[in-house]
Formats: structure tokens, C-alpha cells, sequence
């Protein structure tokens, strides 16, 4: 089933943030090679692609995972949840109508 991972950045983590992105990233890559991400991005704190040092709001990721327990236990080892840039993460059922 399909999971949102729905996550809150704690205030004033873009520099905690831009160090653990690698990590993040290397993780999300391998969900879909593995045929399982669906969408993955930031929230911009400002209306812009780039928001410099305005920075990012938090996070959605959409994946693919065996059960809701999976999909949260994938979330909390996330290396910006244990970088403390995510202050919480929201994990929820999703399912997708369109496109």
C-alpha cells in the first residue's frame, strides 16, 4: 500500500538539513530503484524553487511499503529525523486516484 510521509522541519535546521542530504537522498533513491517512491520533495519556507537561507518547511515523501508499521519505522530512521531536522514526521494510508 501507499504511505505519506509527511514531515515538519524543526526551526532553523537548513544547515543540519543540507549536511544529512546526502543520506536522505541515497535512501530515497533506493526506494525507487527498487519501483516503490512515487513522489519525494521539500517544502520551500518561500514561494520559490530555491529559497536560499529562507529555507524548507519540512518535507512529503510518497512511497510503496508492506504496512503502516514499515512505512513509520522507514520514516523515524530517517537521517534528517535522527539529524534533528525533522521536529515530527506524520505517516498516513494513501491512495492515489490520479494520474
Amino acid at each position: 500500500m501507499l504511505y505519506a510521509l509527511i514531515s515538519q522541519d524543526a526551526v532553523d535546521t537548513l544547515e543540519k538539513r543540507m549536511a544529512a542530504r546526502p543520506e536522505h537522498v541515497k535512501r530515497l533513491e533506493q526506494l525507487r530503484d527498487e519501483g516503490r517512491l512515487i513522489l519525494a520533495g521539500p517544502h520551500p519556507a518561500i514561494d520559490s524553487d530555491d529559497p536560499g537561507a529562507a529555507g524548507f518547511t519540512g518535507s512529503l515523501v510518497v512511497a510503496e511499503f508492506d504496512s503502516l508499521e514499515d512505512a513509520r519505522l522507514w520514516a523515524n530512521a530517517d537521517p534528517y529525523m535522527v539529524a534533528g531536522v525533522y521536529e515530527q514526521i506524520t505517516v498516513k494510508p494513501f491512495k492515489k486516484v490520479l494520474p
